[in-house]
């Protein structure tokens, strides 16, 4: 996806003077499916996450069964020992009356008969119901122990993600307070640089503050290869009356995002197939663009670090 990307967008720098409209359309548009691609894989994750919501209220409804078999098997067990201590009580009378006509002999003789054959049907409900149970109590376990391990996957994920999140605010500590924060909320992580930092008004070219900072960005992203990162370039809602090759301010969040992207994909560690470059615009401003403060707080980039989700999609194709 980046490969593409970033053919689209030199495509664009070298050639936006001499091609025609046509291409740089259909170039366009191939941007605009990618990025679609990319909001199917947040969907992907939120997804996920209702997936797990819903094996838990699963396990509860198992849980509640296994407690209604459980009583049936004690009624089951209780209507044995009762029908058990009646068959007792008709023998003994059996005997004391053994002595009396014979008439009375053979009406005891065919209750107990009938006792018999109660007892013994009890006796196959209680069989059956213990072996379902033992069913359903092993189905309990299977499904108890894949919410187990998909809870501890998710769990490690958030760890692997907040110790992601310190590292990175060590690396950047010299930028504290320079337009640089990051947070972790949801599952990932958010690195926010304003343009301050990287920019000058206009220009999609980083920096040497700026650079410095994304470099030593790049050295944690390095050591952490199963994290996809997205980069995301933003703007205020002043329109964009710079260089005549760009159309304007999505044009121009675009470039600058992709000039992030190529300086990380300088260190030689970083997988390009987990970057992903993409521009808002002015179309996702996190302060009012009445004020000067927070138009600045709008012209940004935002790195998304995110997990990848292989081995969760595992497990729940398992469940």
């Amino acid at each position: 996806m980046v490969k593409r990307i970033s053919l689209i967008t030199l495509s664009l720098v070298l050639f936006s003077s001499c091609v025609s409209k046509k291409i740089y359309t259909e170039l366009e548009d191939k941007y605009g499916n990618l990025k679609k691609e990319n909001r199917s894989l947040l969907e992907e994750v939120e997804s996920l996450s209702t997936e797990n919501t819903k094996l838990s209220n699963q396990l509860d409804q198992l849980q509640s069964a296994y407690d209604d078999a459980a009583s049936e098997r004690d009624r089951l067990r209780a209507d044995y020992t009762s029908a058990k201590t009646n068959l007792e009580n008709l023998k003994a009378s059996y005997e004391a009356l053994e002595k009396n006509s014979s008439a009375e002999i053979a009406k005891n003789s065919q209750k107990n008969r009938e006792l018999l054959a109660q007892l013994e049907a009890k006796e196959q409900a209680l069989v059956a119901e213990s072996e379902r149970l033992n069913n359903l109590k092993k189905e309990l376990e299977n499904r108890s122990k894949r919410v187990a391990e998909l809870e501890n996957v998710i769990a490690a994920k958030d760890a692997n993600m907040r110790a992601l999140k310190d590292a990175i605010s060590k690396a950047l500590t010299n930028f504290e307070g320079k337009g640089l924060t990051v947070e972790q909320r949801d599952g990932k992580v958010y690195i926010s640089m304003e343009n301050k930092l990287l920019f000058q008004s206009g220009s999609w070219s980083v920096g040497t503050e700026g650079r410095r900072a994304v470099q030593q960005l790049g050295s944690v992203l390095a050591e952490n290869p199963d994290i996809a990162i997205l980069i995301e370039g933003h703007t205020d809602n002043v329109p964009y009356k710079g260089s005549a090759q760009l159309s304007g301010n999505w044009d121009l969040s675009t470039k600058r995002a992709t000039a992030i992207v190529n300086i990380l994909r300088e260190n030689n560690a970083i997988n390009p197939e987990n970057l992903t470059a993409a521009g808002r615009g002015e179309y996702a401003p996190i302060a009012t663009n009445d004020t000067a403060e927070g138009k600045a707080k709008n012209r940004r980039i935002e790195v998304i670090l995110t997990p990848k989700l292989d081995e969760i999609s595992k497990l729940l194709n398992e469940i």
